[in-house]
Parts: structure tokens; sequence; C-alpha cells
């Protein structure tokens, strides 16, 4: 019995062998192919695959962190002194750089609480528009301080028809108020500010008199 059991294990072994090296395959008996070889014909340009040492991998990671992707920025409306000024600063700067075109800022509006007596009764108030659920924006004219802006438009109908919207949740004393008249004049727009040229900006600060960099709309 023990005989019969070893040369069945015998046998097991030489079958599997052979089933492991492909030797039965003309008998279609043959392990599945784990290889795809269709994805040979898959890969683009395999001659450029290039294996890095772990220095340069290194090194190309840090370059790639420090760097940040360019940023479209602009300025303005200027008047003509500032925009000769900022001609004469952008001078040198690498042509299609920069550029002045003629634009519009646009009136702004906006639903308006104040003045107050002091900043602590503007707090005050603010406090009772939270519990509202009535959101309060920084004011862009100090002239309006200690005051509130429940929001920003560009018109006046919108903002009135925010008015009637806020007297439905509570609001009895907001008013309507122009914030900013319409501003024309040449818009500075930096298209495309690297890390090289966001180094230089401080170029410019002078020249803009007081006028603020912002992403491009």
């Amino acid at each position: 019995m023990l005989r019969l059991a070893v040369l069945i294990l015998l046998l097991a072994n030489a079958a599997y062998f052979a089933w492991s090296q492909n030797l039965l395959a003309p008998w279609g008996i043959a392990p599945a192919q784990q290889s795809e070889p269709q994805r040979m014909s898959q890969q683009i340009r395999p001659q450029l695959l290039r294996i890095l040492a772990p220095d340069e991998a290194r090194r190309m990671e840090v370059t790639a962190a420090g760097s940040r992707a360019a940023d479209c920025l602009q300025a303005g409306p200027l008047d003509d002194s500032q925009s000769a000024s900022l001609k004469q600063a952008l001078a040198p700067w690498p042509t299609g750089s920069w550029s002045l075109e003629s634009g519009v800022e646009p009136a702004r509006w906006i639903v308006y609480m104040g003045k107050y007596l002091s900043a602590d009764n503007a707090n005050r108030k603010k406090a009772e528009l939270r519990q509202l659920g009535v959101s309060v924006e920084t004011l862009a004219d100090p002239a309006l301080e200690p005051g509130l802006s429940l929001g920003g438009y560009v018109s006046e109908a919108e903002a009135a028809r925010q008015i009637d919207a806020l007297a439905q949740r509570g609001v009895r004393t907001a008013r309507v108020m122009q914030e900013r008249a319409e501003v024309r004049g040449l818009m500075l727009k930096l298209p495309a500010v690297d890390d090289a040229l966001r180094a230089r900006l401080d170029e410019l600060k002078a020249a803009l008199g007081g006028k603020t960099l912002r992403n491009c709309r």
C-alpha cells in the first residue's frame, strides 16, 4: 500500500512538472498565459524611457515642488499719468510679458446699514444679522465706516431686489448706496507671471499708485 502511495505521488509530481513546463501543450493541457503581448504594441516611444539615478530624481522632485504655475494678473483702471509711469517701469521686462488695454471698472452698488455712532454699535448689529443668517462684507470705502455692507452689486436695480429679499428675513433699515462710480482707463495685464516675474512685481508698486494686482477675471 505504501509503495502504491509513493508511486502515485511521483506520478503526480512528474505530471505537474510537465504541465508547468508546457510539455503537455500539444495535447491542450497548459497553464494560462499571464503575459499580455498586446501591450507591447500600445507603448508610445518606449526608447525615450530613462531610469533616473536617485540623486537626479530627488533634484527633479525639489524643482517641481518649488515652482508654481504661471498666474495671470491685472490692475487698473489707470489714468494717463499712472500708465506713463508703468510703461517706464515695464520697459526692461520681456516682450509680451505685459500689455496696457482700455478697460472699465463698473459701478458698484451695495446694500448698506449705517453709519453707526461707534464701532461697538456696528458690531452689535453685525451679531444680530448673524443670528438672522445674513452675512456682512468688508466696506471698500473707509468713509462709510462704521457701517455694514450686506452685499455688492453691479446695478442699483439688483441691489434693490436684494433689499426686498432681506426685508422678508427681518432686515428693515438697510438701504441701497453707490459705493463706487464707473471708472474708465487703461488696464495693466500680466498674462503669464512665472517665478522669475513674481520676483520683479515690487518694481511696479510705485507706478501703480495704490492699485493692486489681482487675478485676471
